[in-house]
């Protein structure tokens, strides 16, 4: 039991190094439906889109690891 958690948790974890390494390159963090608001001396970034998006994302991650119990 403990090691097929670790595995899920080693996949896991690549999966989160490349959306890191390459998230740049898609415009992860930058997507139509982010708020990013620019004043003088002030910048508020609110990346509502790309967190919906991660939610989604973890959330089939763990059903389909829950269903392969």
């Amino acid at each position: 039991m403990m090691g097929k958690s670790l595995i899920y948790i080693g996949i896991i974890l690549i999966i989160l190094g490349l959306l890191l390494t390459f998230g740049e390159k898609i415009n992860l963090g930058k997507l139509p439906g982010d708020i990013i608001i620019k004043r003088d001396n002030f910048t508020f970034y609110f990346p509502i889109t790309t967190m919906i998006l991660l939610s989604l994302v973890l959330s089939l991650i763990i059903f389909i690891v829950n269903k392969l119990r």
